[in-house]
């Protein structure tokens, strides 16, 4: 939108919640990724000097888009979580990730995390962090070891580390190293971070069922139960295209972008380069 802006366009934002941002405003919650508050607040402050029309709480279809009379339609309709099918995902005490995003005071004590990719370690991450909101700056120096002072060689410190308010596994279906798909320069913070607060991992996992007990996996040839008061499904996402096959019986020009487009492998650098490009493209 704001690209598009930028270039000339009449440019209309439409956006089914109450907020610009989409999974920015779960990426902001997660401890050390407050940031991406900051790239909100500037996509915000240049759409409103470039003159963008932003709708918030306007979710579009695509008879609304055919009698505004819009000459193309870019669809960043995002991504959902993957749908969990096993008995028992029904039941009060599975959650999605954005459940436990957005409202982690309502998350257990004893977790099962269902995923090892980068959502399933953010969720880890966020739920056993002994923290609430940011880090003040003592805490963050004292946390990581560092001598501010320099009465310590090296300015290096013991580090002071927290319980952790929750005991949490992590579980997989793949025999692969959890969290292979995080980034090279920050995996091993968040890696270090979670085998510090006792954050167990299972690999090779096939899921069973769910109950009271928590959740009832195979894994090796043995039944095992990781007991869980609530457990967290991290399994993947699927595209949101149902506005894009819409828009496809009618004579309406548009472009998919994004989660909309191919739900794996997204992140933040590729949804913001395939919404320049298209913006250009027009």
């Amino acid at each position: 939108a704001l690209t598009a802006a930028e270039r000339g366009h009449d440019v209309a934002l439409i956006e089914a919640s109450d907020r610009l941002g989409g999974q920015f405003n779960l990426a902001k919650r997660i401890p050390g990724k407050a940031d991406f508050a900051e790239t909100i607040r500037y996509f915000e402050t240049r759409l409103a000097e470039e003159g963008v029309d932003v709708r918030t709480s306007s979710p579009a279809d695509a008879n609304l888009l055919a009698s505004e009379g819009f000459e193309h339609v870019v669809v960043a309709t995002g991504v959902s979580p993957r749908h969990l099918d096993i008995p028992g995902a029904g039941d009060a005490n599975v959650v999605s990730y954005i459940d436990a995003i957005e409202r982690p005071d309502t998350v257990g004590n004893r977790v099962a995390v269902m995923g090892s990719g980068g959502i399933g370690f953010d969720v880890a991450d966020l739920l056993t962090s002994p923290y609430s909101g940011e880090q003040d700056r003592e805490t963050f120096l004292s946390h990581w070891g560092v001598d501010k002072e320099h009465r310590a060689p090296g300015g290096i410190a013991r580090p002071v580390h927290s319980d952790s308010p929750r005991k949490v596994t992590m579980l997989q279906r793949s025999d692969s190293r959890p969290g292979r798909s995080l980034g090279l320069t920050t995996g091993w913070v968040v890696r270090a971070e979670l085998k510090s607060r006792g954050v167990g991992n299972l690999t090779g996992v096939r899921y069973d069922r769910i109950d009271g007990e928590g959740l009832h996996i195979e894994r090796a040839g043995e039944k095992e139960t990781v007991p869980a008061d609530t457990i967290v499904v991290c399994i993947g996402q699927e595209p949101n295209d149902s506005l894009a096959a819409a828009l496809a019986g009618l004579d309406i020009p548009f472009t998919v972008i994004g989660g909309a487009k191919q739900a794996t492998g997204l992140d933040a650098l590729r949804a913001i380069r395939e919404g320049r490009d298209a913006a250009v493209s027009i």
